[in-house]
């Protein structure tokens, strides 16, 4: 069994999901404005739940998974992030892990997601042996393919993916961002 590690940057601690972290993640999830480009529907209080039981046993079976975003002087809830396997049945994310992040409107347009994935890919360099680390985006997306585009991710090809139009994006293990 592997458990997460807890990273720090200036600003943040990403560490394990904790049963504690429920109510905040059935509050992010449930949030229209943050699943808008996300599949688009809120989620119900099981299906986050279920989702806070897959990214332990993302990190019991892989060695790898999600974190709680923290902010590091107050201690709220800011989100989620990290590596993942979902099996979505897109060619492009076969054999690699998948990037994410979801944050909650507190934490949009401050450099959150940027700070806590490059901690993420740094720690993934290191300890996850892929060629590369993928994610999916909506080409509507244009503040999450900002993030990704600065920590080096470009796109590899367009897709869909529940019907909708998907952007799979690329980073080669070992990028260092500029």
């Amino acid at each position: 069994m592997t458990d997460a590690p807890t990273l720090e940057t200036i600003r943040l601690i990403l560490r394990p999901h904790r049963v504690d972290d429920y109510a905040d993640c059935r509050a992010l999830w449930a949030d229209a404005g943050v699943v808008r480009h996300i599949g688009g529907v809120p989620q119900d209080g099981q299906a986050v739940w279920f989702r806070i039981l897959r990214y332990a046993g993302m990190w019991s079976l892989l060695g790898h998974g999600m974190w709680v975003i923290e902010e590091r002087d107050s201690g709220t809830f800011l989100g989620e992030a990290g590596l993942l396997s979902a099996e979505r049945g897109i060619a492009q994310l076969e054999g690699v892990p998948e990037a994410g992040w979801v944050l909650g409107p507190n934490a949009w347009g401050r450099g959150i997601a940027t700070e806590a994935m490059q901690a993420i890919l740094s720690w993934a360099d290191v300890h996850v042996a892929s060629p590369s680390i993928r994610c999916i985006i909506d080409p509507d997306n244009q503040a999450s393919i900002k993030v990704a585009e600065k920590l080096g991710f470009h796109a590899l090809a367009d897709t869909l993916y529940g019907g909708k139009p998907t952007r799979v994006f690329d980073r080669p293990a070992g990028h260092i961002e500029s």
